[in-house]
């Protein structure tokens, strides 16, 4: 899977993406990010990316010249799998991201290309013209989409085969339903020691009998409202 993420502020990624799992997965091959800066797309010497609003108002507005610059770059270099590629807007106004998006996202395409914005917000010619889809993180409102960003990347990693063990994502929260198609959140998980200050492991656990603990656990899952 490979990540092209259009931003102004590509540094804010190097820590992140340096680190921990997502760090493995990307000296191992499963993953690739790269980060471009927008400012390298703009068309004047001052490096320009944005404008104040037409019809007056505050803030400042992200250029549609200057973005579709910058996925046309983008797209040029990967005119091999140009259909397997979706382009992201990340906003608050888009659709929330949850594990079924995820899962689509990794499942159906070797490209991302993520669209971070800034400042007061886009020119919509850029949702209408530029883009495949909107995604957001929630109800709230960050200093950009560079966060969001990061937090797609990460959960779509995870669903790449060879950056997790094998197995170690089926059994954790919304990664099943019930027969309704109600997420099941993960079941409660013990490690040693078996007793601390008086808080004790379920006994069934220690019991060795594999049958009963499986029942146990999928008693303990709860339905994810």
């Amino acid at each position: 899977m490979k990540f092209d993420v259009i931003t102004l502020f590509p540094e804010m990624f190097v820590g992140p993406l340096s680190e921990s799992i997502i760090k493995r997965a990307r000296e191992k091959g499963a993953i690739e990010v790269s980060c471009h800066n927008l400012r390298d797309s703009a068309t004047d010497k001052h490096r320009t990316v944005d404008d104040t609003p037409y019809g007056g108002g505050a803030g400042m507005v992200l250029k549609v010249d200057v973005i579709d610059k910058a996925i046309a770059k983008l797209k040029n270099q990967n005119s091999k799998v140009k259909n397997k590629e979706r382009i992201i807007l990340m906003t608050p106004k888009g659709k929330r991201l949850d594990q079924d998006k995820v899962v689509e996202l990794a499942n159906n395409y070797d490209r991302l290309i993520l669209v971070c914005g800034h400042y007061e917000g886009f020119d919509e010619r850029i949702r209408e013209h530029l883009i495949d889809e909107e995604i957001s993180i929630g109800d709230f409102v960050l200093t950009g989409g560079e966060l969001p960003a990061m937090c797609l990347i990460d959960a779509v990693s995870r669903m790449v085969p060879g950056v997790l063990s094998e197995g170690s994502a089926e059994s954790e929260t919304f990664m099943q339903k019930n027969q309704k198609g109600e997420y099941l959140k993960e079941y409660p998980q013990y490690t040693k020691p078996a007793e601390y200050k008086g808080w004790s492991v379920p006994e069934i656990l220690l019991s060795g009998h594999h049958a009963k603990i499986e029942e146990w656990r999928k008693s303990k899952q709860k339905i994810s409202k």
